[in-house]
């Protein structure tokens, strides 16, 4: 209920931007994307193909561009100027899933101690919503862009988004925090609350022209939480920090492909 009611929030204040600035004249694009999401997080090792490959998922999300180079009120291009040709404001909401487990050396099936065995019978999910902006910026001219079918326009962003996580663990061993069942360094270290945080966001992609109306997009983005609680672990707080975990080096990320097809309102 927490997480809607923050979303119907986010959603109401971002639209009556958008209205806010519709009375300048500015137009607006809309946009679906999806694509494959590698969570890194507190299960399995680091920089390892296995584990980066299992803990992935299929990310969606809808998007809202402002596209200052173009007059919706007039039916032209705005006064020519860098920022109207260069730069776009992008905004979305994003949906995610991802299934946990432990990859790698440590669960490798040579390995038979009562540790191996208690991490693969460790799992976890997360889901996430997030909603925020970015600012877009197209080193080539978004005018040009925009008159030829066919044509590519590279470009790069930033920005922030608010992140609502619900993540979940357990152990087919049984109940959690015991020494029957959790590693040493898992102990007190996991959450089954939901929570909020923010988070950054960084993207490099391209569009290309698909016609007088329509775009396609490919983007490839990295997303850094404010949080290491978005996977529901956090080994470094075992046993109120006295076991030191020196693979838990950063909070929780993702790197996520994506690709968008884009519709020109007015």
């Amino acid at each position: 209920m927490q997480t809607r009611y923050l979303l119907v929030v986010c959603l109401f204040f971002i639209f009556s931007k958008q209205d806010a600035f519709s009375q300048l004249g500015f137009s607006h694009e809309l946009g679906v994307i999806a694509g494959p999401l590698a969570f890194y997080s507190d299960y399995g090792v680091r920089n390892d193909f296995d584990t980066n490959a299992g803990n992935s998922t299929i990310g969606i999300g809808l998007i809202h561009y402002l596209n200052f180079s173009y007059r919706a009120d007039c039916n032209c291009y705005t006064r020519d100027k860098f920022f109207n040709d260069h730069f776009k404001l992008r905004n979305e909401i994003d949906y995610h899933k991802t299934q946990f487990e432990h990859f790698g050396e440590f669960v490798d099936p040579s390995k038979t101690s009562l540790t191996a065995n208690q991490l693969r019978a460790m799992k976890g999910s997360t889901t996430v919503f997030d909603i925020g902006s970015q600012l877009e910026y197209f080193p080539l001219s978004i005018r040009d862009f925009s008159s030829r079918n066919g044509s590519f326009a590279p470009f790069i962003s930033a920005g922030a988004h608010f992140v609502s996580f619900d993540p979940e663990v357990y152990s087919e061993l049984g109940a959690l925090n015991s020494p029957a069942t959790t590693p040493l360094k898992y102990l007190n270290a996991f959450q089954q609350e939901g929570d909020s945080t923010w988070s950054i966001v960084a993207s490099v992609g391209v569009r290309y022209k698909l016609g007088e109306l329509s775009d396609l997009m490919l983007d490839m983005r990295w997303q850094h939480y404010f949080s290491n609680w978005v996977d529901g672990l956090n080994p470094s707080l075992a046993n109120n920090g006295s076991v030191p975990v020196p693979e838990n080096k950063s909070n929780d990320w993702i790197y996520w492909v994506n690709f968008g097809y884009i519709v020109y309102l007015d």
